[in-house]
């Protein structure tokens, strides 16, 4: 009986873990993260093209490859203390699952310096969210964005952003050093 309300209450954990990913309604993510700082604060932006990411690659960042299964989705990490982080694991596995906006997943801590934590999105960013952890791949919905907080920019994705927003399900993603 104590190990079936044990895995009843990890079960249930796990479930409100993940309903902050993409949720509209979680009002978790929205606390104050990073003071005022926003997404699109000191981002090098492209807009004249919305079926692309928002945010333009770091130059000189790290390439990746994330593997949805057949689906290759190309990235470029940038320079963060987070984004090495991860670096440094590569080649990597993550499970994640599709929102309403983004692919996430809960994954391991990792180390963030708290200036890089902002308010918001830019479509086609992989970003590190520091309340749960969340590795994310957000692909739209950059304009309500900034209602949700903790968030570490730690790439864009440099393909189409119908790529990636048009997968299902959920997946686990190898991220591989792209070659």
């Amino acid at each position: 009986m104590l190990i079936k309300r044990s895995l009843c209450m990890i079960t249930a954990c796990a479930v409100l873990m993940l309903i902050g990913c993409g949720a509209d309604s979680s009002s978790s993510r929205a606390a104050s993260a990073g003071g005022d700082n926003k997404a699109a604060d000191s981002a090098d932006m492209q807009t004249q093209d919305k079926t692309m990411p928002t945010r333009k690659p770091m130059e000189n960042g790290t390439g990746i490859n994330m593997y949805f299964g057949d689906t290759v989705i190309p990235g470029v990490l940038n320079d963060s203390e987070t984004a090495k982080a991860l670096i440094a694991k590569l080649p990597y596995t993550q499970k994640v699952s599709r929102y309403s906006h983004d692919f996430c997943g809960v994954t391991e801590e990792l180390p963030y310096d708290e200036s890089d934590v902002h308010y918001g999105w830019l479509n086609g960013d992989i970003d590190y969210a520091t309340d749960a952890p969340y590795f994310t791949i957000l692909f739209e919905d950059e304009d309500v964005s900034s209602k949700y907080g903790y968030q570490v920019n730690i790439g864009v994705i440099t393909c189409p952003l119908s790529d990636i927003s048009r997968l299902e399900g959920d997946y686990e993603v190898r991220i591989e050093l792209a070659e």
